[in-house]
């Protein structure tokens, strides 16, 4: 039996195969039209493979406004809740931006009347999926999905209970999730349809923005879970290399083709939270706190009006890629300018058949060196100066500005570009140490293969502090996780966790925090993160659950030690600072400035700082 985990990226799509005890990663391009072409050809399928996968398809679908046509049915009065919202400005100083335009029209907003009327309404609507949201519905989930069914029977649409999405109260973040949600939900049950009735494999698990495993079929009724499909691998996998080498405090960093993820993990898991947006919008479901910006290898380089150097977040791709890839990309990216800078060699044969064109990327830097008026040199310089403020910005936003000091992480890099810059990136922000994990080209492909099946149940209970009913609230969200658990995998889990959603009483936001089932260990997790999120407590004032929440974990198919192996080699080879990490042993040292180069992905050291190789063969930059 072969473990195949495959993350289709914008640029390529990447492939890791655990055989015969080991881990092997390559790349092979993204096919845009369909994804699903790259995915079936890139291994030859057999039909005892375990295929993990993770997908951009529901991102794709949302940032490109390909999903489906909607309806919504909800109570009479409420039909503009989901244009209404919470009335606050994405940049309140700024009059040119807006919110999103609501995902469900005005003439397909459905006021619940009889059912018949209603199912005349909504079949009138025009709509391929309509959503159920009712006015707290969250207090009776059964009545909701009962009179959604009804529905569906009456009107022919198929139609979605918005508790069965989000089961928690507030009417607007409930009802805007299901709404994206039911928007996703054709194109991902489409593509995921399509490429399990393709691929001969014993079983297909896709990757949630959970970070946990879920079946083909049952992601499907859950599009909206997936948006974040892809990044959540590459944060599973840098927990479990920090957890490895006795780091709690992670940053993950992974530069890709096309955009750059980053994620802080503390206490060696990652973190999962539900109050996220995805392009402006509400994803109220369990997701790792992934902030993506769009920088990667492909980001194209072009000058504003003011004549001011800029870097994407328009890219490349994969084709035709950049301008040293050959296949006729004019356009200068950061890859470019890294050729050019000399942090890639000019040699380097990408996957092992992909020959760089140094003249062409020379061409394409020195027609934007000369409309900025620049040496074709300080162009490919300025361009990694701005791509790295940009992604150093995004590395702030989840450590500085979350109150947590990134002196005091590891900045785990990986993705085909993200050794380059991470020395950089590290001396911005003081990070002491830089982790480049092996296979770091594919690390997010690899991720899938650490990832344990998970399931996730919520229930708004708003209990006041000390009120009795806390264990059997408990005892009933655990038993209820469990059952799905075994309902979907059809094998008990490893493990239950439960978090709690709490506030001050009379406080309009909650906060999630970890903690033992007792009152005591409740308040005393949540007044630890009040005063880590908001600089003070309240000991005095009384405190409210509003949401329990119960996570079921299966066993994740590998551990780091099955990926992480001892490096073999015994004789480094290299040249001119240039060295093949695959012929690294452990405990080799060199100072940079170097760069050590694999078939998927290239890492640099910066001059003051030194690289040794790890008993994993992990790569370990510190400043000298």
């Amino acid at each position: 039996m072969r473990l195949i985990g495959v993350d289709v990226g914008g640029t390529f799509t990447d492939v890791a195969v655990y055989e015969g005890g080991q881990v092997t990663g390559f790349k092979v391009p993204t096919t845009p039209a369909d994804p699903a072409v790259a995915v079936s050809s890139a291994v030859d399928w057999r039909s005892d493979d375990v295929f993990l996968h993770g997908t951009t398809v529901a991102t794709n679908a949302l940032l490109e406004e390909k999903g489906a046509s909607v309806a919504l049915v909800t109570d009479p009065g409420f039909e503009d809740l989901v244009e209404i919202a919470r009335q606050d400005r994405p940049s309140l100083y700024d009059p040119a931006v807006d919110r999103p335009t609501p995902l469900v029209c005005r003439p397909a907003r459905v006021a619940l009347g009889d059912l018949e009327e209603t199912a005349a309404g909504l079949a009138g609507s025009g709509a391929a999926i309509a959503v159920l949201g009712r006015i707290e519905a969250y207090l009776e989930p059964r009545a909701e999905a009962d009179l959604a069914a009804a529905l569906e029977a009456a009107s022919g649409v198929r139609t979605i209970a918005a508790t069965a999405i989000s089961p928690e109260f507030r009417e607007y973040e409930r009802i805007a999730t299901a709404i994206l949600s039911a928007y996703l939900t054709p194109a991902v049950a489409g593509y995921l349809s399509r490429l399990g009735a393709a691929l001969p494999v014993a079983r297909a698990l896709v990757m949630t923005s959970a970070g946990g495993l879920l079946p083909f079929d049952q992601a499907s009724a859950q599009a909206v879970q997936l948006v974040l499909s892809g990044p959540a691998g590459g944060v599973v996998a840098a927990a479990a290399l920090g957890a490895h080498h006795g780091h709690d405090e992670v940053i993950s960093f992974d530069m890709g083709g096309t955009s750059t993820d980053v994620c802080r993990i503390s206490g060696g898991v990652p973190a999962t939270g539900s109050g996220h947006r995805v392009a402006g919008r509400v994803a109220r479901v369990p997701s790792v706190p992934v902030r993506t910006i769009g920088a990667g290898g492909g980001s194209i380089g072009w000058l504003d009006r003011g004549g001011a150097l800029r870097v994407g977040p328009r890219s490349a791709g994969a084709d035709p890629g950049p301008a040293a890839y050959g296949r006729g990309g004019s356009e200068p990216t950061v890859t470019d300018a890294n050729l050019i800078a000399g942090h890639i060699p000019a040699d380097l044969a990408l996957g092992g058949r992909l020959r760089l064109d140094l003249d062409a990327a020379r061409q394409a830097l020195a027609r934007l060196g000369e409309a900025a008026s620049l040496s074709m040199e300080s162009c490919a310089a300025g361009m990694l100066e701005v791509v790295d403020s940009h992604m150093e910005h995004a590395l702030r936003a989840v450590s500085v500005e979350e109150g947590a000091d990134p002196r005091g992480a590891v900045l785990v890099a990986f993705g085909g570009a993200g050794g380059l810059h991470a020395g950089r990136l590290a001396r911005r922000l003081d990070i002491p140490r830089v982790l480049v994990p092996p296979l770091s080209g594919v690390f997010s492909a690899v991720g899938m293969l650490l990832s344990p099946p998970r399931i996730d149940v919520a229930r708004t209970v708003m209990l006041p502090g000390g009120d009795h009913r806390l264990a059997a609230e408990v005892a009933e969200r655990t038993d209820e996780v469990g059952e799905r658990f075994v309902e979907v995998f059809g094998t008990d889990h490893s493990s239950v966790s439960v978090t709690f959603d709490c506030r001050y009483r009379g406080q309009s936001h909650e906060l999630e925090v970890a903690a033992q089932p007792s009152w005591d260990s409740i308040r005393a997790s949540f007044e630890e993160a009040h005063r880590r999120h908001f600089g003070f407590v309240r000991p005095d004032e009384p405190i409210e659950l509003v949401t329990l929440r119960a996570t079921a974990l299966g066993d994740a198919p590998l551990r780091w030690e099955s990926v992480g192996g001892a490096p073999t080699a015994s004789k480094p080879v290299g040249r001119d600072r240039v060295w093949e990490r695959a012929s690294l042993p452990a405990g080799f040292e060199v100072n940079g400035p170097a760069t050590v180069v694999e078939e998927s992905s290239a890492v640099r050291v910066e001059e003051g700082q030194r690289l040794v190789v790890l008993d994993d063969g992990t790569l370990e930059i510190s400043e000298v």
